[in-house]
């Protein structure tokens, strides 16, 4: 244990206006938004541009795991569980063949992960794998 008073953790004064004097100066020019005003119409006109933003079929580059199993290219499907560490590899046939083509690869691979699941605590919200699509 040290004798020495917590003031010597605190800045002088003159210390202080110094600090003061650095923020204001790097203090941006243009005032943020209350919490009551509204966002300006360029916010909305980005979000509305945005190629995520439109509600159709997943492009080609989108995540696997948002595909259907017939759009996916790949012979070998695996999922890995971030959680446990575990991998399942499944064929693309004999997916397609369980559970449909119309079945979207996250549905199938967090299916696959949870029949196998080791780690069971009885709590809903701690159950189960956490799924890593592996293309």
């Amino acid at each position: 244990m040290s004798d020495r008073p917590a003031s010597w953790r605190m800045p002088t004064p003159k210390q202080m206006e110094k600090i003061a004097r650095e923020v204001s100066r790097k203090a941006p020019p243009v005032r943020g938004l209350a919490p009551d005003e509204d966002l300006p119409s360029e916010y909305w006109q980005s979000l509305l541009a945005d190629a995520g933003a439109t509600c159709g079929q997943p492009s080609p580059n989108a995540s696997g795991r948002l595909l259907r199993l017939s759009q996916i290219p790949q012979p070998l499907l695996r999922v890995g569980c971030r959680r446990c560490g575990r991998t399942v590899e499944i064929q693309k046939a004999d997916a397609v063949r369980l559970y449909g083509p119309d079945a979207t690869w996250r549905d199938v691979g967090q299916r696959l992960l949870n029949n196998t699941c080791s780690l069971r605590t009885g709590r809903h919200e701690e159950d189960g794998c956490w799924p890593a699509y592996n293309g």
